[in-house]
């Protein structure tokens, strides 16, 4: 059987290895991010965001809650801690017949992690320019 998209997001996230994003994501990937009020497209910008949580949100402390996949979307929920705030997290996948990503969307909770994550992935994007 065919590794479904969530799964291998989540060896992307494991390995913190953004090399794969290239393989996960369409063309035409659109991205939904909890701090962009606009919605990010192509697999490029998309790549650039998701490379960029991986630094923001990846440490000792994350952890997978869970997983659900069904034929053509999918959910990976996550918790990580950041300057000690815990940090609950969804993302929201939709891929086409190809397996490859064409939607992207991530929700972050409480409100304190939210404004954390805006400003660590504001200054984390800049970093990458």
């Amino acid at each position: 059987m065919t590794e479904n998209p969530v799964e291998k997001w989540h060896r992307i996230v494991s390995m913190q290895d953004p090399s794969g994003l290239n393989d996960l994501l369409a063309d035409d990937a659109v991205f939904y991010s909890p701090v962009a009020y606009t919605p990010q497209r192509g697999r490029e910008v998309t790549a650039r965001f998701l490379s960029a949580a991986l630094r923001v949100f990846f440490n000792p402390s994350f952890r997978c809650v869970q997983k659900i996949v069904g034929p053509s979307e999918g959910l990976f929920e996550f918790e990580t801690q950041i300057d000690g705030i815990m940090v609950n997290a969804v993302d929201l996948l939709k891929w086409n017949s190809d397996g490859r990503v064409v939607e992207f969307k991530v929700m972050v909770r409480p409100l304190k992690a939210l404004n954390l994550t805006h400003q660590r992935m504001a200054a984390m994007l800049e970093s990458m320019q």
